[in-house]
């Protein structure tokens, strides 16, 4: 009993540690997001902090930063759509990419070794450079996902080419984990086929789950029980039980409810992994200097990137954002050491190294991509040599011909705007999404809707904006992208109105400084929308004078 209850004080004291922790964290991350950067940076920076004063990673923090990788791959797949996957452009990127960057950093590292006078470099042979080759090929999952989603492009298609990326090279971690660990899965393994032929079933039980808390211990349950937990049994990597589970789950029409009930949660849980990254043991000078040389990778990882995508003739742009999104490290070459380090192929200092090289990775990374389309934009003139003779199907220009009104962002909001107009005003009325499923759903409705990026400069440039063109509206769930293609907009040469959906009085400052025409505040005016559509149908009569309804 003395042992119990010693035992519970000292857990308690680790997870009252690991929440200082991660509200020192916080404070860091609100300073971060003061000078522009996102807010990942300032938790890698807090990592750091806390380690140089004595703070090492506590197994909370380890566990929690687990918890938020395994909860971010499952939202993943719940938005994947697996057709995308099946695309040339994605999976060709992927494999090109690999093949490229294994055969290319390889060779750069043992050049590294004659150009620096440094041991770590000089006692590498070929064996051991392509192991590491092999691990710093890789993105980070979480990083750039974490990007998107801050961006609200995760459904651009740039967004999705990196997303399929990324899964794919994730799958291909999985495969070498599980050949280079010699412990192949249980046969129980081909059990876990037999999951989704209960499909049916997880949709109902996900739909009489409610909305409330009930579904967020499904989506829980989803992801570390039936996701992590029994796949971890069979000898399979759990981190991909949760992605296919999400994917499972992803035709269910309460998916996107699922994922923003999940959200919150696995925005804490990632605090801890960026947290976890910092905190690892900090390198002497010479580890240092290796980290350091090792970032002379990330230009000519981009490069690479940028060569393989454009071999499927994609935009510049699409090519470019792609490519920024995907430059840095991933944690997967973490693994990739901590295995080899173990089976005595490298040797242990390249741990140390390899957190620190990732970890520098995201704090370069993240301005970048905050800035790269600014960049685009301002390079655009000089890029136009680049830009392939003969498009890519899924990423050329189109004509809206006789539209009068045009709804960007053909969600619950853009649905509603569409068939009001279409119902009410007449005229052609056309939708953009970038979310292909989406487009799928509303062409099966009979919908005009065109599959495109708003938030991409080049759509407003590149789309004939015709002269029966009379009003847009802006009804993207995301303020960033509602505001960037405001932004855009106000650059081209329309004369229409415009109007756009936000959330907050700040938002509705800044669409009125770029010429928006209407702006429409959805938590102000849902009540007085809910009061008016109600009135209508239950016959109630204003009384108010008629100056005063219309004021």
């Amino acid at each position: 009993m003395v042992q119990l209850v010693i035992t519970w004080k000292k857990s308690k004291v680790a997870m009252e540690s690991a929440l200082l922790d991660i509200a020192f964290a916080f404070g860091l991350g609100m300073t971060a997001t003061r000078f522009g950067l996102p807010p990942l940076v300032g938790f890698l920076i807090a990592g750091f902090a806390l380690h140089l004063i004595g703070v090492e990673a506590s197994d909370e923090i380890s566990i929690l930063a687990d918890l938020g990788v395994t909860l971010l791959l499952f939202s993943i797949g719940l938005k994947l759509n697996v057709k995308s996957l099946a695309a040339k452009p994605f999976w060709g990127s992927a494999m090109i990419q690999m093949a490229v960057s294994v055969a290319v950093i390889t060779s750069m590292l043992m050049l590294f070794g004659l150009l620096f006078p440094l041991p770590l470099f000089a006692e590498l042979d070929w064996r051991t450079a392509a192991l590491l080759g092999f691990g710093l090929s890789f993105s980070s999952t979480v990083f750039v996902i974490k990007i998107l989603q801050e961006k609200g492009e995760g459904q651009s298609l740039y967004g999705q080419l990196a997303i399929a990326i990324l899964i794919i090279q994730d799958l291909l971690a999985v495969i070498f984990l599980t050949i280079s660990s010699g412990v192949w899965p249980s046969l129980w393994a081909f059990a876990l086929l037999l999951i989704p032929v209960f499909r049916p079933f997880w949709f109902s039980l996900m739909k009489r789950s409610g909305h409330g808390e009930l579904l967020v211990l499904f989506g829980l349950f989803m992801a570390f029980g039936l996701g992590y937990g029994l796949f971890t049994m069979v000898g399979l990597k759990g981190d991909l039980g949760a992605l296919l589970m999400g994917v499972m789950l992803a035709p269910s029409k309460k998916s996107d409810e699922l994922m923003k009930s999940l959200y919150s949660m696995k925005e804490l849980f990632l605090i801890a992994f960026f947290l976890d990254i910092g905190m690892r043991q900090f390198p002497g000078s010479d580890a240092i200097a290796v980290a350091l040389i090792l970032l002379l990778l990330l230009p000519l990882k981009a490069l690479i990137y940028a060569a393989a995508i454009r071999c499927f003739n994609l935009r510049i742009r699409t090519t470019m954002m792609a490519s920024a999104s995907l430059t840095n490290f991933s944690e997967f070459g973490l693994i990739v050491c901590a295995i080899a380090a173990k089976a005595g192929w490298l040797p242990q200092e390249w741990l140390t190294i390899v957190a620190l090289a990732l970890a520098l990775s995201f704090i370069l990374a993240a301005p970048l991509n905050q800035q790269v389309g600014k960049l685009y934009v301002s390079l655009r003139p000089k890029l136009g040599w680049l830009q392939p003779r003969h498009l890519n199907k899924i990423d050329r220009p189109f004509a809206l011909g006789n539209t009068t009104f045009l709804v960007v962002g053909m969600g619950r909001i853009g649905t509603g705007t569409y068939e009001y107009l279409h119902t009410h005003l007449g005229g052609s009325v056309t939708g953009v999404d970038s979310d292909s499923t989406r487009v799928e759903h509303h062409k099966r409705q009979n919908r005009n809707i065109i599959h495109a990026d708003a938030t991409d400069p080049d759509f407003w440039h590149k789309v004939e904006l015709s002269g029966s063109l009379r009003g847009i509206f802006l009804a993207m769930p995301e303020h960033t992208g509602n505001y960037y293609a405001a932004k855009q907009l106000s650059k081209t040469d329309f004369s229409g109105d415009v109007a756009a959906v936000v959330r907050y009085f700040d938002e509705e400052k800044q669409m009125a400084e770029l010429g928006v025409t209407s702006v429409f505040n959805v938590y102000r005016e849902a009540g007085k929308g809910f009061a008016q559509d109600s009135c209508e149908r239950l016959g109630f009569i204003s009384t108010a004078p008629v100056e005063q309804e219309r004021s």
